[in-house]
């Protein structure tokens, strides 16, 4: 299991201290009945959100408030900006739903198949 990255000011800084994304297809996230209540897929535009919620699914195993607080500190200025800006970023609204006491999601990483 990686180590708690030391989230700094700078997505860009963050991005490159997690773990790669090779062989990822998609994110699904699970709610607790079990319905797939959202996908992140392996795509332009996308790879940055795909690779902090794996990060975030190997750290903590589920995406609780624990895993969302940290993951908006990954995010670093674009949780700011989602903040004044809902909806521009759905990927960190989850995140802060989560983190204002929305429930958790399981996060399951589903590979390529090539």
């Amino acid at each position: 299991m990686p180590a708690t990255i030391e989230a700094s000011a700078t997505f860009k800084d963050n991005l490159q201290q997690l773990p790669p994304i090779d062989g990822v297809e998609r994110i699904d996230l699970i709610d607790a009945d079990g319905n797939v209540v959202a996908s992140i897929a392996n795509q332009p535009g996308k790879q940055g959100s795909l690779a902090v919620y794996q990060y975030l699914a190997q750290i903590f195993g589920t995406l609780d408030a624990q895993a969302a607080e940290h993951g908006l500190a990954v995010f670093a200025e674009h949780t700011a900006d989602a903040r004044i800006r809902p909806g521009a970023h759905p990927n960190i609204d989850r995140l802060l739903e989560i983190a204002d006491g929305g429930s958790p999601l399981r996060i399951q990483i589903v590979a390529t198949t090539r």
